[in-house]
């Protein structure tokens, strides 16, 4: 069940204040993310909200997704396995255009989810098996050069324990250091301190609960019935969220990115059962636990951007031109 995305590629038509720092530099948000589609499934429609606020957004992907499994059934074609590395770029700059992104890969190989029991070892020279203390480099390099106040990563166990998932977190929380440290790499670059570095808090049983219950108002199936039935996740994540950020109007432009990448979403699947209008009024923020900051902030907070931003009033379009 997908609503037509068509009328939300642009977000809401309201006129939004100028953000900054308080050195009067733009807002830049770094998002780090294990493989192609991560950033149009997790916090998409908070990236979409910003880039309409004017914030400068960049999303650094650790792998090209090249050992990722074809999720469609519409893309199982010859074709398309024996290319996945090249579709997976081109959805991914299909993806970048619709939430208006910058986007730069990091270069390292997907290590692909293992499967069985015992689990077999991970392939040589892929992500998985890389030391984060090297590993870092590239996400220094690229922090030191974009600059941004916020990042974003996974949590101590990746969200889910893939292993590019779990090495995407720890080259963040290296590099969240590493890039500060004027002995640390020199040739990269001036050091960096990010002020703020949060964690996904997407699947946490609460907001799973809530859209399950607006289905249940409506008389419509809910796709997550059978999951929370068995919900086995010991910590609840829901207990971890610090932040909340409104960003209901742009669930259509991060429905449109995701199905950009359509090799790894079904549009008949699980991802589109629940329409809009139900979403926007069940759970209309994405979450997000702030793991690392060196502002103050007061928690709970509902812009990541807390304790960085400063506010310019909007000035009339006629004003300007006088002006």
């Amino acid at each position: 069940m997908v609503e037509s995305v068509a009328d939300d590629l642009e977000g809401p038509a309201v006129v939004l204040p100028r953000r900054h720092d308080h050195h009067g530099e733009p807002l830049r948000l770094l998002h780090v993310h294990a493989h192609p589609d991560d950033e149009s499934s997790k916090g998409a429609a908070t990236t979409a909200r910003y880039v309409a606020e004017g914030v400068e957004v960049m999303v650094a992907t650790c792998t090209g997704g090249e050992r990722g499994s074809i999720l469609n059934p519409a893309m199982e074609r010859p074709d398309i396995e024996a290319n996945i590395a090249e579709v997976r770029r081109n959805e991914m700059a299909a993806a970048r255009k619709i939430l208006g992104i910058e986007q730069v890969w990091l270069g390292f190989v997907d290590s692909g989810l293992p499967e069985g029991d015992p689990l077999p070892p991970l392939p040589e020279g892929c992500f998985g098996l890389t030391d984060p203390q090297e590993t870092a480099r590239e996400l220094v390099k690229v922090i030191r050069q974009f600059r941004p106040q916020v990042m974003t990563t996974y949590d101590e166990n990746g969200g889910y324990p893939h292993p590019d998932h779990i090495m995407t977190h720890r080259i963040s929380m290296t590099a969240y250091e590493l890039a500060a440290d004027p002995a640390a790499w020199p040739e990269l670059g001036e050091p960096w301190e990010v002020s703020k570095l949060y964690y996904h808090m997407t699947f946490h049983r609460r907001r799973l609960a809530a859209l399950d219950a607006a289905m249940t108002e409506e008389g419509l199936e809910s796709p997550y019935r059978e999951w929370l039935a068995n919900w086995d996740r010991g910590e609840d994540w829901e207990k971890r969220v610090t932040t909340r950020v409104w960003a209901a109007d742009w669930f259509g432009v991060r429905d449109a990115a995701l199905l950009a990448h359509a090799t790894q979403v079904d549009p008949d699947g699980r991802w589109f059962a629940i329409p809009l209008h139900v979403q926007r009024r069940a759970w209309p923020t994405e979450d997000f636990e702030l793991a690392r900051s060196r502002v103050e902030s007061s928690l709970p907070e509902d812009d990541l951007f807390a304790g960085i931003a400063v506010e310019s009033p909007v000035v009339p379009a006629v004003e300007e031109a006088s002006a």
